[in-house]
């Protein structure tokens, strides 16, 4: 054997450096500040686009200010009129987009304070237009930024939700000054 050969210490494995810690996962807190955050923006959104439908016809506009309308128009697609008509792709993409969300929550939804409130707007936005598209075929969109496309109040929440998680990404590996990876300690 070669004398200069270093044995190598033994003891349990160093965690690795993509491995997380299970301070990351959500309790009951982080769960029911979800749920709450995620019902509040379906309720939101569902009542809005009703009081749309109910006081504007279809088509009809209403001036709130000089670049900003009410306006009730339906969105066979999604964001932008992509997908227009195409129902099975747009339901088998948000499925796939909720399932995604309610895992990275699962894993790491105590990352950061805001982390459920963003999924929350996510999963809020997501479902009310899902449940729409379900049962209606369509989206109700009402707000029309002159220079901008119409929109509802569950694709603001979207918006919102990934704003908020792009946030809580960038600005916090850290939860209230401790080292968010368990890496071991030099000897």
């Amino acid at each position: 054997m070669n004398a200069d050969r270093q044995t190598l210490p033994v003891g349990p494995r160093p965690v690795p450096v993509h491995a997380r810690s299970d301070r990351w996962r959500p309790g009951v807190a982080g769960w029911t500040g979800l749920a709450a955050v995620a019902i509040a923006a379906i309720v939101a959104d569902q009542v809005t686009k009703s009081a749309i439908s109910s006081s504007l016809k279809l088509g009809e506009s209403v001036d709130v200010a000089p670049s900003l309308s009410l306006w009730h128009v339906r969105n066979n697609g999604i964001a932008f009129g992509i997908f227009t008509r195409r129902l099975p792709v747009v339901i088998g993409l948000t499925g796939l987009a909720l399932i995604w969300m309610l895992a990275y929550f699962a894993r790491s939804g105590a990352r950061h304070r805001l982390t459920p409130v963003a999924i929350g707007l996510l999963l809020g936005g997501s479902v009310s237009n899902l449940l729409d598209r379900i049962r209606n075929g369509y989206v109700t969109d009402f707000v029309y930024l002159h220079w901008f496309s119409a929109f509802n109040a569950a694709d603001s929440f979207i918006v919102v939700g990934v704003g908020l998680l792009l946030f809580s990404l960038f600005r916090s590996d850290e939860r209230e000054g401790e080292a968010p990876l368990e890496l071991p300690r030099p000897r």
